[in-house]
């Protein structure tokens, strides 16, 4: 396995010494002894961490860091600082400037070594997660090519339901995990064969049977997790499709028995396929499409959610113009 890149900036080469001698047989090593240079080597070799003295001449590590901070290509970077400046103050404004860690000079071998181990391993963990949210959004995107939508009906999907979770008072954890599960509600076409999801006309009676399957398709393509947010995009491919008089499929769920996030989602899923144009159909107007969700409420929505759908609509209809299809 490749190691893990650090760079480590310092003035005063004896510290650099120190350093060198506890890490280099874990890891790669980059050394600076200016801020400047400090800032140069970042951009050309992009560690996995940074190493940062704060009394240097000319440029402090406290500007260094603002600087990588304030820079699109480094500000991912984290950096522990490492001080002989060991007052409460002194650390605050480590933290406040974008620092992960502080440490005092003398350094301890193990504390450094189990400091630099520690925030490695949650960049890798970030980078997991990140990868994780674009795996499962890029999933959601391949549902809608087959049924001649773009990837942008997904996109939407998860900024509607943002807003409407906050709207409706769901906790700012819960409203993320909406925002990245949504757009997985349709999943479940991916089983639907193509004659039927593309088919030009009205469906039959057997191909709406075929059709109203797709839910139970995505609840079983998505699987049982312990992950939440993969839990959640279940029972939203599960119930999107359900209506708050008991009416929909596939499970004919009614009211409350609908989870908060399938209510959410299928007021978001109408109202962005109501107002987007489609092989068979002109978009609606704005004016339309809420006339039809306003009387829909208490039939097909929960009027709780209608309520809030109603008091966000300039957001809405700010997402709905970034992410309009070009």
């Amino acid at each position: 396995m490749k190691k893990k890149h650090i760079l480590i900036v310092d003035d005063e080469p004896n510290n650099l010494q120190v350093l060198r001698q506890i890490l280099r047989d874990d890891y790669r090593l980059t050394f600076a002894r200016s801020g400047a240079e400090a800032l140069s080597r970042a951009e050309k070799h992009c560690p996995d961490l940074i190493l940062l003295d704060i009394m240097m001449p000319e440029m402090d590590g406290y500007e260094v860091c603002r600087r990588l901070k304030r820079n699109i290509n480094m500000r991912h970077m984290p950096v522990i600082f490492i001080s002989a400046m060991n007052e409460v103050e002194d650390e605050a404004l480590g933290f406040e400037v974008g620092a992960v860690d502080y440490l005092t000079k003398p350094v301890s071998r193990a504390i450094v070594k189990a400091r630099v181990k520690t925030h490695l391993s949650l960049v890798r963990m970030d980078e997991l997660k990140q990868t994780q949210l674009e795996l499962i959004e890029r999933l959601g995107c391949a549902a809608e090519y087959k049924d001649n939508e773009t990837g942008l009906h997904v996109i939407r999907m998860g900024h509607y339901a943002r807003v409407i979770g906050r709207g409706y008072g769901m906790d700012e954890e819960e409203v993320e995990l909406l925002f990245h599960a949504a757009p997985m509600h349709d999943i479940g076409k991916i089983g639907i064969p193509d004659h039927i999801l593309n088919k030009p006309g009205k469906l039959t009676p057997e191909e709406w049977e075929v059709m109203h399957k797709h839910p139970e398709f995505g609840a079983d393509i998505i699987g049982d997790h312990r992950c939440r947010l993969l839990e959640m995009a279940k029972t939203i491919a599960l119930t999107h499709h359900e209506k708050w008089n008991g009416k929909g499929y596939p499970n004919q769920l009614a009211g409350e028995e609908i989870p908060l996030v399938g209510r959410i989602v299928a007021i978001s899923d109408v109202f962005d396929a109501l107002t987007s144009r489609r092989p068979y159909k002109e978009p609606w107007p704005i004016d339309k499409t809420m006339r039809v969700i306003e009387e829909e409420s208490g039939h097909h929505f929960d009027p709780g959610v209608v309520a809030v759908f109603q008091a966000v609509l300039p957001d809405i209809l700010d997402i709905k113009e970034q992410w309009a299809e070009k």
